[in-house]
């Protein structure tokens, strides 16, 4: 396992960076279910590290991510939607730390959808008890909210193993982190 990035890993990343950022604003969903957000941070943050391949990849996409929509003034919180972007990244991330090579692609990429999603959610709990609301109130709320993103962050992270073997089918990675255990 290589140290540093590469530019070729620097500019995939910043693709799927700008690429999140796009398709979010572009699509700008009202569907009246929270966690919508999360089938799209957590498809490109884990197509990010099966191409890349290193721990800090989804972090740097993150935060990326963050700064590209923070400039682009897509959502809603300006300097604080780097946190929307980037605690996800770093969660899952984290959560690699513990995980990396021990599952198979498949299982790693629901784990750290998971891992995300709880990360996501807390940010929603610590800001509805930062504006009063109830413990109970907002625990629920937090519980609710992630059974909502998990739904969302496990689709997308279902999605993530075949779309990487297609890349790799067709010589579009270069290494091959599809571990299949």
């Amino acid at each position: 396992m290589k140290t540093s990035f590469e530019l070729q890993d620097a500019l995939f990343i910043g693709f799927c960076a700008t690429l999140l950022v796009v398709l979010k604003s572009m699509l700008r969903l009202k569907l009246g279910l929270s966690g919508h957000s999360m089938f799209l941070m957590t498809f490109f943050y884990l197509i990010c590290y099966g191409a890349v391949g290193r721990v800090g990849c989804i972090t740097v996409c993150g935060l990326l991510a963050g700064m590209v929509a923070m400039l682009l003034s897509v959502g809603k919180g300006g300097p604080l939607i780097m946190i929307k972007f980037g605690l996800p990244a770093m969660a899952m991330d984290l959560g690699l730390l513990f995980i990396a090579g021990v599952f198979s692609i498949r299982w790693q990429s629901i784990i750290l959808a998971l891992v995300g999603c709880i990360a996501w959610a807390s940010k929603g709990w610590v800001g509805n008890l930062l504006v009063g609301m109830s413990g109970q109130v907002a625990l629920a709320k937090f519980g609710l909210n992630f059974i909502q993103g998990s739904v969302f962050a496990i689709t997308a992270a279902l999605i993530v193993p075949a779309v990487l073997k297609q890349l790799y089918a067709h010589d579009l990675l270069h290494r091959s982190h599809l571990n299949n255990k």
